[in-house]
């Protein structure tokens, strides 16, 4: 599990902000229906988001993240990965998600979040999209700047670049080799993240330098798994920073 069951983004409210909050059901082309968590701001952010969440689907965190992101004035949509399998009501903490998890598949990942970029897409067609994934949707999240969806970037919190999950994945730096990438990448790594090796970060950096794909792969020496983390204060500085590489990101690939 990438965070705490109490755990919220490291990112403080805007006090004022106007934001419309609700929970949606959107459809994929499969004919999949899966539920969202749409934040609109009226703000003059100019970009949307798609937020792809760790193994736990739509949890509060991410949630709370795209109100966040709408507070600056960029729609967000916070996806869940398990409309196949476990539907789309409501869930608590207690609910199991790692049988759900291993049924995920990489083209119904992709199904879903082209589904959530129609959505975006739709409500301002003018607004560039990004996608923004922690962990298990970190690596999601830069699979869709291979998958022709129109992204304008594809971020990623301490995704694994050489794994083939979900289920029908190419691993990350085989897909930078074989030229896949179409939109620019931003990757925010944990430099003590025993899972996730700072050499597969240098080897994915090696391979999307190859191909020509414009990237930011920053790690954070002595930051763990999951930094991004209201309840790891002794890693707020680093988690201020990402915050602020993110929206930088979104503002350059915006214009």
């Amino acid at each position: 599990m990438c965070f705490d069951l109490d755990s919220s983004p490291p990112v403080p409210p805007i006090s004022g902000a106007s934001i419309d909050r609700r929970r949606i059901t959107l459809r994929a082309a499969d004919g999949n229906e899966f539920s969202a968590l749409e934040a609109r701001g009226s703000g003059g952010g100019g970009a949307s988001v798609v937020v792809l969440p760790d193994v736990r689907g739509l949890y509060r965190f991410y949630q709370d993240l795209a109100a966040r992101f709408a507070e600056r004035g960029h729609d967000a949509v916070a996806i869940d990965y398990y409309g196949r399998t476990a539907g789309t009501t409501a869930r608590d903490e207690e609910f199991d998600y790692l049988p759900h998890w291993r049924q995920t598949t990489f083209d119904g990942v992709r199904a879903d979040v082209a589904a959530a970029v129609a959505h975006l897409a739709a409500i301002d067609p003018g607004r560039p999209v990004f996608t923004v994934g922690f962990c298990f949707g970190g690596s999601n999240s830069w699979h869709q700047a291979c998958n022709g969806i129109g992204l304008a970037g594809a971020i990623g919190f301490y995704g694994h670049p050489n794994r083939k999950v979900p289920e029908g994945s190419t691993p990350l730096v085989e897909r930078a080799a074989a030229g896949e990438f179409a939109a620019p990448i931003l990757g925010l790594m944990g430099g003590a993240d025993a899972g996730i090796p700072v050499e597969e970060v240098d080897r994915f950096r090696e391979a999307l330098d190859r191909a020509g794909v414009a990237n930011d792969l920053v790690v954070y020496p002595g930051a763990p798994h999951s930094f991004f983390d209201r309840q790891q204060e002794e890693f707020a500085e680093e988690s201020a920073d990402a915050w602020r590489r993110v929206l930088e990101f979104i503002e350059d690939h915006s214009r």
